[in-house]
């Protein structure tokens, strides 16, 4: 019995299901401390490591492999609870770290977000942060409606998180987690606490059972059970809209100090060549349009009427009025974003309603499609901008009337092994690497010989991993992978022989054909090897494309790959080819922003933005905000950051037009418009962008 009862008592001490360890003290409960929480409830997924040190977890994570990170079991009752809390820290200077937290259920199948609790958060770089994340309320409809809501980044029921479909007397987990990362993280856990506290109120519609909660969507792909400010209730209030606009555009035609392409007028000349090129001067970097003018670029991407294009397929019941097939609006089942189509194949979306499209049509009537472009166009320079940002209609963009760049995505094979970004690594040395890129630089002529088109970026996030991955995911690629024949070839140079390769990898391959058929992870011995071949690949990359891109359009500025969470080496590499190197980077502001030391090059950043819920949208966005009016304070310090940083060229915001409400090919909803899905523009937002814009030159230029 003695025995037994020791027994008891250890099971007791080690297991999450002691109920005396997550009573509420001082109104918390813990899930993790790292003083208390046994180790044995801790375990790594997805090739992460751990470790107790400096009285906390110490985490380890892969670049580009699927959410990587930790799960923490236990048992916790967290009805009473309106709050998480979590001491967290990201160890890093490559960037802000996001981690995704969820909550599970017995049941849980995250997959279909059902039984769980999901919400984001960011931890700065090389920081401690202590994050509050809000628990969600227990509503009476959650599961019978939460089942049918899906294809959406997040939903109407998502008052806290992103996914709220949970049972919290019955949490048996907690996972922190990197959401999709692009490079190696090490960041740690201090200590993870639920805070008891009144319940949040929530709107009426979230009490609603189903058969009065659906449909939601009204004709116009806005949300049915809320109002707020500039909601389109009806066509007039589109048509009297527009009329509101084009007095307010009249009150405001743009700086005066810009010439045709928005370059300085008043600013100090340089040789005028007729095409754009990059210039430091006085320790800055700037553009020169084609008139010798300095130029700063600011501007919106995705310049297009399908930026609300959404997913149908078994989600027709969220929709009151989609047209039938004999209706003029009927055409908008047919209408794409080009630039996204290609997402929504992969994806085997077989049916989309384009909202922003339709509403463009009431809207603008006639020859709608070009009079939204013209609108465009008056708009930008209205509003203080002289950029449309690549990803946008090719028609608008050749309208001549406002300088822009674009983008190539990479279509020649892959390295099979290779792990999924947004697509597979291109093997650069696989033949058709240059012979396909150089067949789109032709279907892009009229671009390409465009005065107006400053550059491209080519390809977007590339999800380069690690100092050694490329290479790793060559080696567990079939034995005709061009890239895996040419690593092979440079190792049987650098060895001689196979025996001399297994003394250096302590490996045991029988000769050098055992290695092209092998295609699993190679031993821990070649991980040098692999950093090398990983900058092989990356320099033959970015060669290739200049290479190529040069030949076609010599005058045209190589904008890179837009960097998002990139190592510090491939950085590098691409900074000897690209005439700009081009970041993605959602934060608050750029003051902390830096290239390598060493490296000096201009840089664009390719996409920002913030967001807030007060408008009728599901997601606020990359970065949120409390409200349309700290959204415009929010833009005004970015820019103004973006002004002041020497290398910086140019910034713009993602996106022109809103994203449907109900999601896009990958659920992203979000709040990220300077107009909304019924072509409105946010006037706290413009009346900002102005603010900044009008004087952006005077900024950029003081010391």
């Amino acid at each position: 019995m003695k025995q037994i009862s020791i027994v008891l008592a250890i099971f007791c001490a080690l297991s999450f299901g002691c109920s005396q360890k997550h009573k509420a003290k001082n109104g918390e409960i813990i899930l993790f401390d790292v003083a208390e929480t046994p180790v044995e409830s801790i375990t790594a997924h997805k090739e992460s490591k751990f470790e107790v040190k400096d009285s906390s977890i110490q985490v380890e994570t892969k670049g580009n492999i699927t959410d990587p990170g930790i799960l923490i079991k236990g048992n916790w009752k967290l009805s009473e609870c309106n709050k998480l809390v979590l001491d967290l820290a990201n160890h890093e200077t490559q960037g802000d770290l996001r981690i995704t937290v969820r909550l599970d259920n017995q049941d849980a199948d995250p997959g279909k977000k059902t039984g769980v609790f999901v919400d984001r958060i960011i931890i700065p770089a090389n920081s401690s942060k202590v994050c509050t994340v809000n628990l969600p309320p227990q509503l009476p409809y959650t599961r019978e409606i939460g089942d049918k809501l899906f294809g959406m980044r997040r939903g109407p029921f998502q008052t806290t998180g992103i996914v709220s479909n949970i049972d919290l007397n019955n949490v048996i987990s907690v996972a922190l987690y990197v959401n999709s990362p692009r490079a190696d993280w090490k960041w740690s856990v201090k200590r993870i606490v639920a805070l008891t506290g009144p319940v949040m109120d929530v709107p009426d519609y979230m009490k609603l059972p189903p058969e009065k909660f659906f449909p939601f969507i009204d004709k116009y792909g806005q949300f049915i059970h809320k109002d707020w400010p500039g909601k389109t209730k009806t066509d007039s209030d589109m048509k009297n809209a527009l009329e509101r606009e084009l007095a307010d555009i009249d009150a405001h035609p743009g700086p005066s100090d810009w010439d045709q392409y928005g370059g300085w007028a008043n600013g100090p000349k340089q040789k005028a060549t007729g095409n754009f090129y990059v210039k430091k001067i006085d320790g800055k970097w700037w553009m020169v349009d084609p008139e010798g003018c300095l130029y700063w670029s600011h501007g919106p991407v995705r310049v297009t009427p399908s930026s609300a294009e959404t997913p149908l397929d078994n989600r027709e019941f969220y929709f009151t009025e989609l047209p039938k097939e004999d209706s003029p609006f009927a055409q908008f089942y047919n209408t794409h974003d080009r630039s996204l189509y290609l997402y929504y194949v992969a994806r085997n979306i077989k049916k989309t309603y384009d909202f922003s499209s339709a509403n463009a049509m009431r809207k603008y009537g006639d020859d709608w499609y070009n009079k939204y472009g013209k609108m465009a166009h008056i708009r930008l320079r209205s509003w203080g901008m002289n950029t449309v940002g690549n990803c946008s209609d090719t028609n608008y963009c050749l309208m001549r009337k406002t300088p822009y760049t674009d983008r190539f995505e990479l279509k020649s094979p892959t390295i099979e092994g290779s792990r999924l970004g947004w697509w597979k690594f291109n093997d650069p040395f696989h033949p058709e690497f240059r012979t396909d890129f150089r067949k789109q630089l032709k279907q892009r002529k009229n671009e390409l010989n465009d005065p107006w088109c400053f550059g491209f970026f080519v390809d977007n996030e590339i999800a380069f991993g690690g100092p050694a991955d490329l290479a790793t995911w060559t080696l567990q690629s079939p034995a005709t992978q061009p890239a895996k024949i040419e690593m092979v070839n440079r190792l049987r140079k650098k060895y001689g022989s196979i025996g001399k390769l297994n003394d250096a990898w302590q490996s045991v391959y029988a000769d050098w054909d055992k290695i092209l058929q092998s295609q699993v992870v190679p031993p821990q011995g070649s991980k040098d090897d692999c950093i090398a071949f990983t900058e092989v690949l990356i320099d033959a990359y970015f060669k290739g494309i200049r290479d190529e891109f040069k030949k076609a359009a010599p005058y045209k500025l190589y904008l890179g790959c837009r960097f998002a969470g990139s190592y510090e080496a491939a950085i590098r590499i691409g900074s000897k080819y690209c005439d700009v190197i081009s970041y993605n980077i959602y934060r608050n502001t750029l003051d902390e922003f830096k290239l390598p030391d060493g490296v000096d090059k201009p840089v664009m950043i390719g996409e920002f933005h913030f967001g807030a819920l007060d408008r009728g949208m599901f997601d606020s966005a990359q970065i949120k905000v409390a409200n349309q009016e700290e959204r415009g304070k929010a833009y005004v310090v970015y820019i103004t950051s973006a002004l002041r940083h020497p290398n910086v060229i140019g910034a713009h915001w993602h996106q022109y037009g809103e994203q449907a409400t109900t999601g896009r090919f990958d659920g992203e909803d979000f709040q990220n418009g300077l107009v909304d899905v019924c072509d409105t523009p946010y006037p706290e937002t413009i009346a900002k962008i102005r603010e900044v814009g009008y004087k952006m030159y005077t900024i950029r230029s003081s010391k």
